[in-house]
C-alpha cells in the first residue's frame, strides 16, 4: 500500500486514549501523521504526547502549527482525515454542516475523504437523532466506522466504544483504495484446518492464517462485502467483515462454506484443509499403552472442487501449496478443480511467514511474482480476480 498522509482529529473523550496506539501503528505502517485537537481532547491526553508520537506540531484551537489557515491548510496536504474519537456532538455538527471549532472546520474545509470513529454512551449512539446525523453522513459520502460492543467508561454495556486502534489502522486504508469489487460478495477460507485424533489430540498443519487475512482486507478494501470461514488462526481476524464463522475439520467447513455461499460473486479457498481425517477418531483420550494406536484415515471433501462444480459456481480462486514441480502440480490442480484462476507458491515461501513469492496461473496467462509483503500479494491477487470476473474461459 502507498503511504498516505493522514490528518489525525481527536475529539474530546476518554477514548482520545486509543488515539495514541493509533499514532503509533499509522506510524508503523510508514504513514505521515499530523493531529489536531479540539480543547477537549486536550483534558485527556496532552498535545505533547501527541507530537512526540507523531513526529508534527499539533494543531490546537489556541493556534499550534500554522500560520492561522489550519483549517484550510492541514486538509490540502492530507490524503485522508480521521475524526477519532468522534463525539456524538461533533457528528451533529458536521450533519449539519456547523464548523464552530478547528475539528469541524477542519471536516467543512477538507478537499480528501473523512471518516469518523463514534465514541459514546450507548443510549446516545441508539438516539434517533444520532442515528439519523449518522445515515446523513454515510448519504454524503463520508465513511463511519462502527463502534464496538462492549463495557463503557460509564459502566453501561452496549454499542458506542470506539474501535480499538489496530481495528482502525487496519480499516482505514479501505477510505483511498480504488473500488475494484464494488457491489460484490466474496467468500474466503482461511487458517489451518484441524481434524481430531481424540478431545486433546489432532491432525493440523503450520498455516498461520496471514495470507486469507490479508485477502479479506484486500476484498473489502476493494469495496466488496466479505465473508469469512477460517480455521486455526494465529492473526487477527480483519476488522469490517461481512460475516465470520469458525470451522475447523474439512467437513464442518464444507458445511459453513455452503451456508454462506448465496450471493457470493467469488469464492477463494486459502484455508490449509488436511486432505484426510481420522475416521477412528476416539470420543474419550486415548491413554498411553504398550501398543501404539493405529490411525485410519478417510478421504475429506475437496471444497473448492465442490463449489466450483455447482451449476452457477462464483468466481473460484484455488491455492496451491507445493513443495516441489510447483508449477507441473499447480497448472494440474487448476484444470482438475476447474477454477479459473490459481495461485501457487512454495511452502518454504510462504507458510508461517509474513511474506510470499506467488505464480497467478489462469487461462490465459502465468505470471510469476517477486516475493513481497502478504497484504501487497492479496493486492496483486485482487487485481487479477477485478480483471478475470468478467470472463469465464477456463
Amino acid at each position: 500500500m502507498p503511504n498516505k498522509h493522514i490528518l489525525l482529529a481527536i475529539t474530546g473523550g476518554i477514548a482520545a486514549y486509543k488515539s495514541c496506539e493509533l499514532v503509533r501503528l499509522l506510524k508503523k505502517q510508514g504513514h505521515t501523521v499530523t493531529v489536531a485537537m479540539s480543547r477537549a481532547a486536550m483534558e485527556f491526553v496532552s498535545a505533547q504526547t501527541f507530537q512526540a508520537l507523531s513526529g508534527n506540531p499539533v494543531l490546537t484551537e489556541n493556534g499550534g502549527a500554522g500560520n492561522g489557515m489550519a483549517h484550510i491548510n492541514a486538509t490540502r496536504n492530507a490524503d485522508a482525515m480521521l475524526i477519532a474519537p468522534a463525539t456524538a456532538n461533533t457528528l451533529a455538527k458536521i450533519a449539519h454542516g456547523i464548523a464552530d471549532n478547528l475539528i469541524t472546520e477542519l471536516a467543512a474545509a477538507r478537499t480528501c475523504p473523512l471518516a469518523l470513529a463514534p465514541a459514546m454512551n450507548v443510549q446516545m449512539w441508539r438516539n434517533p437523532a444520532n442515528q439519523r446525523n449518522i445515515q446523513q453522513l454515510q448519504a454524503d459520502g463520508i465513511t463511519v466506522f462502527p463502534p464496538a460492543h462492549g463495557e463503557q467508561a460509564c459502566g453501561e454495556t452496549g454499542e458506542g466504544r470506539m474501535l480499538e486502534a489496530a481495528a482502525l489502522a487496519d480499516w482505514l486504508p479501505d477510505v483511498w483504495s480504488p473500488k475494484l469489487l464494488a457491489g460484490k460478495t466474496v467468500l474466503l477460507t482461511a487458517g489451518a484446518g484441524y481434524e481430531a485424533i481424540d478431545p486433546v489430540r489432532g491432525i493440523t498443519n503450520i498455516s498461520s492464517g496471514q495470507m486469507g487475512a490479508a485477502l479479506a482486507r484486500a476484498c473489502r478494501r476493494a469495496g466488496a462485502a466479505v465473508r469469512l470461514v477460517y480455521g486455526k488462526m494465529s492473526v487477527p481476524l480483519p476488522a469490517g467483515l461481512a460475516r465470520a464463522q469458525q470451522a475447523l475439520s474439512a467437513r464442518e467447513m464444507l458445511d459453513a462454506v455452503m451456508e454462506n455461499l448465496d450471493g457470493a460473486d467469488v469464492f477463494v479457498a486459502v484455508a490449509a484443509v488436511a486432505d484426510y481425517r481420522i475416521a477412528n477418531a476416539s470420543a474419550q483420550k486415548i491413554k498411553k499403552s504398550d501398543a501404539a494406536p493405529v490411525l485410519a484415515l478417510a478421504e475429506n471433501p475437496d471444497i473448492l472442487q465442490t463449489v466450483a462444480a455447482l451449476p452457477n459456481a462464483p468466481f473460484c480462486v484455488g491455492f496451491a501449496a507445493e513443495s516441489e514441480n510447483l508449477l507441473v502440480h499447480a497448472r494440474a490442480k487448476r484444470v482438475k478443480k476447474n477454477v479459473p484462476l490459481l495461485v501457487a507458491n512454495q511452502v518454504s515461501d510462504a507458510m508461517g511467514k509474513a511474506t510470499n513469492r506467488i505464480v497467478l496461473l489462469d487461462a490465459f496467462t502465468e505470471t510469476a511474482l517477486p516475493e513481497m509483503g502478504k497484504d501487497d500479494a492479496a493486492d496483486t491477487i485482487v487485481r487479477r480476480i477485478a480483471d478475470l470476473l468478467p470472463q469465464t474461459a477456463l
